[in-house]
């Protein structure tokens, strides 16, 4: 099975010539469907809040903006009820400098970036693939038997450490697929 990640923005005769004969998935926000589900932005619903008993939201990337807490705003439960795909950012222009994830809606504790990603992101999203596109997980393996596969993301940095450069939820994909999913921070739920 081979399934490598490639940026969107390159060209198809860039990919093609990188990858000849792939089957091409674009897995973003503006993908089709139904691989558009594997974007973060989509609204499966029932999502677990870290941190948060009881608590659930509707996208991945509505829990991570929900616990993003800034210089001049704290955490922003009405993320976790974004549908549109829309509207999810929270951003420094806005808000001022980043501080942390708070540990939960009503933690006491911010977390850095980078266990941030292991304690928030990295659970949300293994939760997603697990549950929510469970039935998408399985027809990649079943694509990937027969062919190569390239998942198309804005991004394709896979490495939790790297922070300099956003983390690509389509090389998690990948990852998740061949069983080398990144080490996450215990207690995260």
């Amino acid at each position: 099975m081979v399934v490598r990640v490639m940026s969107r923005r390159r060209s198809a005769a860039a990919i093609e010539a990188a990858a000849p004969g792939a089957l091409l998935l674009d897995v973003t926000s503006r993908g089709p469907a139904p691989w558009v589900r594997l974007s973060p932005f989509y609204p499966h619903g029932g999502i677990p809040v870290p941190f948060s008993p009881g608590k659930t939201g509707e996208s991945v990337e509505g829990v991570w903006q929900a616990l993003k807490v800034f210089t001049d705003a704290d955490v922003d439960p009405s993320r976790l009820r974004v549908t549109t795909m829309r509207g999810l950012k929270r951003t420094v222009r806005r808000y001022g400098a980043v501080r942390g994830h708070r540990t939960g809606l009503a933690g006491d504790r911010l977390l850095g970036y980078e266990e941030a990603r292991r304690r928030i992101y990295l659970p949300t999203y293994r939760w997603t693939l697990e549950n929510a596109a469970a039935d998408l997980v399985a027809e990649l393996r079943r694509l990937s038997v027969d062919r190569d596969v390239v998942l198309l993301d804005y991004t394709t940095n896979g490495d939790v450490t790297d922070l300099g450069t956003p983390l690509s939820h389509a090389a998690l994909v990948a990852l998740f697929l061949a069983g080398n999913w990144p080490w996450e921070s215990p207690d995260a739920e």
